[in-house]
């Protein structure tokens, strides 16, 4: 196996407690879960713990494929039976022989292959592309969707009979979000996987608001999303230091293409006691920009400079001149020794 499903909240457990049990059942199992929830570690591990452990796990993207292709790819072909096809191959289903077949995102599947893996399920029997040679299949299928199939078949997008034989068992998955406790505990192992990788000697893990970020946040993209997110953190982390700066959208910035900063521009701040002073307005938003750019970057001046396509005493210039650094040593007019004058008396 080549990861092990690590979690330790109910919803969790509960699942691979479902799992142990159907794995012994050499039936069809359809997983449904949201994307990035680990559906594919959990066909691995109904095959690992089979009778069929010692036999191919063979695994098939199906979105990934067209109609004919998909069909070459499942079934194989004989020499000729398409344009490029110049010897016969073994299909998905001849190589996963004794074991187990992994249909991922099976909702893409076109009707001509759901027909023709229905006749797989209730016979065990099928052709390769271009021949009459009735095949065998001895195997154990496992499919999964991040889709309402039933929808889709009430819809007429996808076969009800075949919906029936994959349904003996539905197992789901379910999101990350629902398994409160078990985000530290991934967090934790991506960062140390991230920290290995990365020649680290340890990962110093995280500070309490990064792990209140991570707790707080819904996870979309599940498993998959908080992966990403801990793997770019570690990155961007000082080896010695734990992780403090969570970015969760790497797309997130001011500059971003198409990103509609009109509202900030053309509503400038009230000024009840006079006329509207342009150049006291673009002073403020730049200082707001500069404080927001030094906080993402952990304010380490040169990221920040980098990250503003600055030169580093630029950017010192303009800490300067908003108060946010101390001034220039033995710079006579803002010395911190020098004293304000007193007015004069009248």
């Amino acid at each position: 196996m080549n990861e092990t499903p690590l979690g330790e909240s109910l919803p969790f457990t509960t699942l691979l407690g479902q799992v142990s049990v159907l794995a012994q059942l050499d039936r069809t199992v359809l997983l449904v879960g949201e994307r990035g929830t680990g559906k594919e570690l959990i066909a691995e591990r109904l095959h690992y713990l089979s009778p069929r452990w010692d036999r191919p796990l063979i695994k098939v993207n199906c979105a990934a494929l067209g109609e004919s292709l998909l069909d070459s790819e499942l079934f194989g072909h004989e020499a000729g039976a398409f344009t490029g096809a110049v010897k016969r191959r073994a299909g998905r289903f001849e190589r996963a022989d004794g074991g187990t077949l992994f249909l991922d995102e099976i909702a893409s599947a076109s009707l001509a292959v759901q027909e023709k893996l229905l006749r797989v399920i209730e016979y065990g029997e099928y052709e390769r592309l271009g021949a009459s040679e009735t095949l065998h299949a001895d195997i154990r299928l496992v499919a999964a969707t991040n889709v309402d199939l039933p929808a889709l078949a009430a819809a007429g997008k996808f076969r009800a009979d075949l919906l029936d034989r994959l349904a003996f068992a539905v197992v789901t998955v379910p999101p990350l979000r629902a398994r409160q406790e078990d985000i530290l505990v991934l967090a934790q192992h991506f960062g140390l996987v991230m920290s290995t990788v990365m020649k680290r000697p340890y990962f110093a893990g995280f500070t309490k608001i990064a792990e209140k970020a991570l707790l707080a946040y819904a996870w979309p993209g599940n498993v998959r999303e908080l992966k990403n997110v801990v793997e770019r953190a570690v990155a961007a982390t000082d080896a010695d230091k734990p992780v403090n700066d969570i970015r969760f959208d790497p797309f997130d910035s001011p500059w971003r293409p198409g990103a509609d900063t009109s509202p900030q521009l053309a509503r400038p701040p009230a000024e009840p006691d006079g006329p509207y002073n342009f150049t006291v307005h673009m002073a403020e938003m730049e200082k707001r920009l500069l404080i927001d750019a030094l906080e993402r970057n952990l304010h380490q001046q040169k990221r920040t400079a980098a990250f503003l396509g600055l030169e580093y005493h630029q950017l010192r210039n303009l800490m300067r001149k908003y108060g946010l650094i101390g001034p220039r040593q033995g710079d006579a007019h803002f010395s911190p020794r020098s004293k304000p004058t007193k007015p004069a008396s009248n």
